[in-house]
């Protein structure tokens, strides 16, 4: 197989390009030369929202079986991409997103809850409209037949530019007693990002198009799972949970998902977030202990800071605000 990976250096475009070459794959990683592609690619240099960038990408040698597109802002970069390429292409995979759901989410739902709307030629309106109009942008260049629409839940493991993961990680590591959003065994819904990338080669491989979910099944995992394994890889001596009910938590002032991250209370976000069925794309997922072990792997071999997309705000909660929830609980 030939790939074309758009982007290719950072989180999900790294994970997909590492993934590709470890089966063989001849993989051209297209991308602004900020940081190293992984060794093995061929690597070309361009900025897609430039003339200069498309031009570079056009004059690119070959033709490829398959593309993957990570991009998250002005659907109309995935639309000249996307033309530009649909004749030298196969298939083109868009890793879009479940926030592509309109708002309430149903607890339960799959691909064929609605979505919002959203317009390929646009410039950037919002996450959800953007990752809604670039997947207009992917099946209106390459058609409903050759457009496979990735749509990813929350993504963890190595490699996070985002900081939900490693803020928990570097939390625990921290030690004391931690703030401990319950309740303890609601599932949580994620994927990690290898996974992620391994079903996304298989399903361009095998032809699949239209919409999936990318989630582990509910149930896989719960919000206790994640932080006791936290603590069993990264927490300190006298790192102790403790685990606090989540109406405490928000009467504390506290944000779910950005002070917290991950954590949601029981309701409608929880449900929009957490609760969404994944039976189509029957993705694999690896063990939450995997995810984590490797995750804070990763982190150690980065001195403990991780990198962030200065497009996302920072996550965590402040040490001041943990103590004085911990007081009132």
């Amino acid at each position: 197989m030939r790939l074309l990976m758009l982007g290719g250096t950072e989180f999900v475009g790294r994970a997909v390009t590492e993934a590709a070459l470890a089966r063989g794959w001849d993989v051209t990683v297209f991308h602004r030369g900020r940081h190293a592609a992984p060794e093995g690619a061929r690597a070309v240099h361009g900025d897609r929202t430039t003339a200069e960038g498309l031009a570079a990408l056009a004059a690119a040698d070959g033709a490829w079986d398959a593309v993957v597109d990570t991009w998250s802002g002005a659907p109309r970069a995935v639309r000249d991409a996307a033309r530009l390429l649909a004749g030298r292409a196969g298939r083109y995979a868009y890793v879009s997103s479940q926030s592509v759901y309109r708002y309430p989410g149903r607890a339960g739902s799959d691909e064929s809850f609605p979505v919002v709307d959203g317009d390929p030629d646009a410039d950037a309106v919002a996450y959800a409209e953007d990752k809604r109009g670039g997947e207009l942008a992917a099946e209106r260049a390459f058609g409903a037949e050759r457009a496979l629409l990735v749509r990813a839940g929350l993504v963890l493991g190595p490699y996070e530019n985002v900081g939900r993961l490693p803020w928990w990680l570097n939390r625990v590591a921290r030690g004391g007693p931690v703030l401990a959003p319950g309740p303890r065994d609601a599932w949580i819904q994620y994927v990690d990002v290898r996974d992620l990338a391994e079903w996304t080669l298989d399903a361009v491989a095998a032809g699949r198009h239209g919409p999936y979910n990318l989630v582990c099944p509910r149930g896989h995992a719960t919000m206790g799972d994640l932080l006791e394994a936290c603590v069993e890889v990264a927490g300190a001596p006298d790192a102790e949970l403790r685990w606090t009910a989540p109406e405490a938590v928000t009467e504390a002032g506290i944000e779910p998902w950005r002070e917290l991250p991950v954590w949601l209370p029981p309701g409608e976000l929880y449900d929009t977030l957490h609760d969404t069925s994944a039976a189509r794309s029957g993705v694999r997922c690896r063990p939450l202990s995997a995810t984590v072990a490797d995750t804070w792997d990763w982190l150690r071999s980065l001195g403990g800071v991780a990198p962030q997309r200065p497009d996302r705000p920072g996550v965590g909660l402040s040490p001041e605000k943990e103590a004085v929830a911990l007081a009132g609980s």
